[in-house]
């Protein structure tokens, strides 16, 4: 049976579910920062998925990544799946800007995470949930 690792639990705040992915939001305002969980146990790696799965996780990344183009509309959009601290297969999706604070450099350790205000975190979960509507995902909250 599935379940999320618990630093990404901890880390983040649930949007909704695709067909194979938990879709969620990390608890850190400085960036637009959605991470894709394939419902699958002990998987590590994309190879690591059965083929179809394979084919659905990109399915369900690319419409995460349009999804987060049309409401946020970066100048880039960075998609990895690094996984060094927490081993589950995970895909970052952040939409990077060429005025934030440390465009061109990888956010990765460049500067603490700032959690939402509560404000701020609903009318972010809210463009997120509304924008997904049309993409097959099934919607929290």
């Amino acid at each position: 049976m599935f379940s999320l690792h618990s630093q990404l639990a901890t880390d983040t705040h649930i949007v909704g579910h695709f067909t194979l992915s938990i879709i969620l939001l990390a608890k850190d305002s400085n960036y637009p920062w959605c991470i894709l969980v394939p419902k699958r146990d002990d998987i590590r790696e994309i190879h690591h998925l059965h083929e179809t799965d394979q084919i659905q996780l990109i399915k369900e990344s690319s419409a995460l990544a349009q999804v987060m183009e049309s409401v946020f509309m970066p100048d880039k959009m960075n998609i990895a799946a690094i996984g060094n601290k927490v081993a589950q297969l995970h895909l970052h999706h952040v939409a990077r800007f060429k005025d934030d604070a440390i465009w061109p450099n990888p956010i990765w350790g460049a500067q603490a995470a700032s959690d939402y205000e509560p404000k701020a975190l609903a009318t972010r979960l809210q463009q997120l949930r509304c924008a997904l509507q049309n993409t097959g995902a099934e919607i929290n909250g």
